[in-house]
């Protein structure tokens, strides 16, 4: 059944100094949840935000709050972002051994939040085996994790894919699959192709005249791909 894309704005190409009204702007843009991009200088160069931000955030806004951790230790900081009030946790695969992350998919599942792992582009997807079945999204990143306003990195659809037929081997259906990283209309279309549920976008949307506009664009150029991609099975299996 054909599913609209979720549009997930990344706040990582906020202006910080506003960020209230930059929140508020994604929501009357038509945005599906707020992407929480968490750096801690150690998994990733980069240092963003943190566990006080995503409190004031669950209180300014009814948007599902999408918190990606690139953090070194998910282990210890997990409970802290549930704690605030994160919707969709999502850690990275490259940052716990598998006992760990069973582990975190069933404290977040526990908590009552969704819970999703991320990959990076030259991760071997096989890291996901042992949870795929239970996770409600994967995290394909697209770019090299830790900086905005990179370029989308080519194959990564082909990734996106393979995350599809994985799910599919196991019976997890109503598994999400989002991309983040360099997701704009000149790219959307692939990966909508491919399979991608989310789509995160940062510059594509709060670096634009007009982020209703681009959040248009990004979802109808979606959409259409996904339709095209689902006639096209329909097509085969017939």
């Amino acid at each position: 059944m054909f599913q609209p894309l979720k549009i997930s704005p990344s706040i990582l190409s906020a202006n910080f100094m506003s960020l209230g009204n930059d929140i508020e702007l994604i929501e009357g843009a038509g945005a599906d949840w707020v992407h929480v991009d968490v750096m801690d200088g150690h998994f990733v160069p980069n240092i963003t935000i943190g566990i006080p931000h995503v409190r004031q955030l669950k209180a300014a806004t009814a948007l599902p709050l999408d918190v990606h951790l690139m953090v070194a230790n998910p282990c210890d900081q997990v409970p802290w972002f549930l704690q605030m009030g994160a919707d969709i946790v999502t850690f990275h695969a490259e940052a716990v051994d598998e006992q760990q992350m069973r582990s975190l998919v069933s404290l977040i599942h526990e908590a009552g939040a969704k819970a999703a792992v991320a990959v990076k582009p030259k991760t071997d997807l096989a890291v996901l085996k042992p949870v795929i079945a239970d996770l409600d999204m994967v995290l394909v990143m697209s770019v090299e994790p830790g900086f905005s306003g990179q370029s989308y990195i080519e194959g990564s659809d082909e990734r996106i894919a393979q995350v599809v037929n994985m799910a599919r081997e196991v019976g997890n259906d109503g598994l999400l699959i989002e991309v983040d990283g360099g997701i704009g209309p000149g790219t959307v279309e692939l990966v909508a192709q491919a399979g991608a549920d989310v789509i995160v976008c940062g510059n594509a949307v709060f670096a634009q005249s007009d982020p209703a506009v681009a959040i248009e664009l990004i979802r109808s150029a979606g959409d259409a791909a996904r339709a095209s991609a689902l006639v096209a099975v329909g097509s085969q299996m017939d």
